[in-house]
């Protein structure tokens, strides 16, 4: 993590990668454990915590959000999802079709948050070379 205002932004960012990483290997762990009897998908919601973060600062534009924003609550919890019901006889309610397709939204949602934190330290590098 970055100390200064400048990197507000940024590490907003960096929080949102590291979440979504995290995602990804939690997707990737229900895909492995499918068959598993009786285990319970899991997964973690870091845009319900970001949007509980920014929400605090209601009528004030994005950028002076980010600038109040805590890091430190931007941990979000792994949970056990026990709302997907199990058709299963066995109880996993793990269903690959979706977690196939939550793992590509997730990757893609990796990308562009990487992305973006490129485009960003690209603006600071071209703001320090005039």
């Amino acid at each position: 993590m970055i100390t200064s205002e400048a990197f507000d932004y940024i590490n907003v960012l960096d929080k949102a990668a590291d979440a979504s990483y995290k995602r990804e290997e939690i997707i990737a762990n229900n895909l492995a454990n499918a068959t598993t009897p009786g285990y319970k998908r899991q997964d973690l919601d870091f845009a319900l915590y970001l949007k509980r973060e920014l929400g605090k600062s209601k009528h004030i534009a994005l950028d002076q959000k980010v600038d109040d924003v805590h890091l430190r609550h931007l941990n979000p919890p792994v949970y056990e999802d026990h709302e997907s019901y199990s058709y299963r006889l066995d109880g996993n309610n793990v269903d690959i079709a979706t977690e196939n397709v939550e793992l590509a939204s997730e990757q893609l949602r990796y990308q562009a948050i990487t992305g973006s934190i490129s485009n960003q330290f690209a603006q600071l590098n071209a703001a320090m070379q005039k």
